[in-house]
Order: structure tokens, then sequence, then C-alpha cells
């Protein structure tokens, strides 16, 4: 599986509108691009929101420029521009680039989107922004992140717009009983900032689950489904799925049932979802 990440973001311009961008990188061994589309929260489908999707990838003539800009209107004809610079970007392991670049999304005249290192934002701040110019307000609602490998995955996540950016590790080791490695008994252990939050023993029986954490004053329900990694016959690719998901206060439920009993209320949670496929 090409590892994939996908950010949704929600964007209220000054005049309350409300508009969804969904960032996705991506990275393949021909292939490493970016797509960028656009939604809303509306729930009459004749209001929606519409696009396709902006993409920029080794085989298109945008990426091979690295740098430029791009003019899209939507369906409800607001007026979106995309500008880029990844002419100097720089990569790790992953899809996205660590640094050396910017892409910011502007709507109606309005700053959304703007991410990438220090120096590139204020490049483009410094050429583009005015004394007009309004900044709009921007959650991030979700991450999606798929991913290959086979015992420790590790990535960073921040849990609420106020707060750090984390060190997440996903570890299944084996269990070490009495000085004595037992080999069938894998134990799954996820830390945050190197502190071990959970850690789930004989997770061959207890291959899914839910436990609660508590990180940047917010109780975060961490869901963990591994049934697939140990127990898929037809092939030797198996998949886990991990889930954080952050809960609206200290009082309240798990947030699978308090999207039943709250569904209008206006919150903005955070989730992150890793999809983890085995290794061959």
């Amino acid at each position: 599986m090409a590892p994939q990440v996908s950010n949704v973001y929600k964007i209220v311009l000054s005049t309350l509108k409300e508009l969804l961008v969904t960032v996705t990188w991506c990275k393949s061994h021909s292939n490493q691009g970016l797509s960028i589309s656009f939604g809303d929260n509306s729930n009459d489908p004749s209001a929606s929101v519409s696009a396709p999707p902006f993409r920029l990838n080794t085989n298109s003539r945008f990426f091979r420029k690295k740098k430029g800009s791009k003019f899209i209107e939507l369906s409800d004809e607001s007026k979106v521009e995309v500008f880029w610079d990844l002419s100097n970007a720089k990569y790790d392991a992953g899809p996205e680039p660590v640094e050396g670049f910017y892409v910011v999304v502007m709507v109606n005249s309005e700053i959304g989107l703007v991410f990438g290192d220090n120096t590139a934002e204020e490049a483009f701040f410094n050429k583009f922004r005015t004394s007009t110019t309004h900044i709009a307000k921007v959650s991030l609602l979700s991450r999606r992140e798929h991913c290959s490998g086979n015992t420790l995955y590790t990535t960073k996540a921040q849990f609420c717009d106020t707060g750090t950016l984390h060190d997440v590790m996903i570890r299944c080791s084996v269990e070490n009983e009495g000085g004595l490695i037992n080999s069938s008994s894998p134990v799954l252990s996820v830390c945050i900032d190197k502190k071990i939050v959970i850690c789930v023993k004989r997770l061959q029986w207890n291959f899914r689950g839910n436990q609660t954490i508590f990180v940047d004053g917010l109780l975060v329900d961490l869901l963990w489904d591994v049934h697939d990694w140990f127990f898929n016959h037809v092939s030797c690719s198996g998949y886990a799925v991990f889930m954080f998901r952050t809960r609206s206060g200290l009082d309240s439920r798990l947030w699978l049932e308090e999207k039943t009993a709250h569904k209008d209320k206006d919150r903005v949670e955070f989730s992150l979802l890793i999809y983890a496929c085995k290794s061959s």
C-alpha cells in the first residue's frame, strides 16, 4: 500500500461561510503528489459545494513547475486560489514534505489554509498579504494516515488547535515473562512523547478494544482493531486500524454515543486514523 496522508480542515470565512478542505499527500515508487478537494457542512445536496479536485503529481505539468498558482471556481461561485512552492521541498520517509515548501489556499480573497515551514510561509505573507487581507478561522478536523510496516509506527499529532504537537508511537512487541520471551503473546503499546499511555497484553485475544487517555486537558478515546493483522489467512498482508478521537468535555461519553445524542451540536473535535498494512 502506497503511503498516504489526508487532512480535513474546516475554514470559517469572515462572512461565517464554512468550507471543508481535504489535503492529501501521496507517495509511490513512481509518483509523488498532492491533492486538494473542497466540500462543505451542508446537509442540503442542492446547496453543497463541489469542484474537481486540484492535483499536483510527478506526471502533471503543474508539479514539474513545482511553483505556481491556480484559480478554481466552486459550484456556489466561491473563488479559490491555490499557491504552491515545492521547488526546495525536502521529504523524510513519509509522503509529506517536512521543510522548504508552502501551500496556500485563499477563498474569496481571504487567507484560508497556510501550511509549510516558517521561512516559506513568511515569504508568502510578505508577497501577498495586505493590510486589508482577512485571515479565516481554520480547524483541523481529522487526519488519516495509510502506511506499511511491521511492528513499529511513529507519527505526530496535535489534538486541539491550542495544543502542542505530540510524538505518537505504536509498537507491537512480544511479552517477556520471567525473563523469557513469549513470542506467542504479543503486546500492544502506545506512547505519547515517549510515555506509555496504554499497554494491551495477550493481543491475540484482545485484538479489538478501546481505552481513554488524557492529552492536553482533553479526554481522548483510543480504539484499535488488529484482528486482520493476526488472522488474515487469505494473504500475508494483514492490516490494523487505530483511531484517536477527542471528546467534547471531561464529563462526556464515548464519542460514538455522543454522535447520536448531540449530532446537531456545533463542536470542533479531532480524530486521527491510522491504517497500517503489514509489509510482505
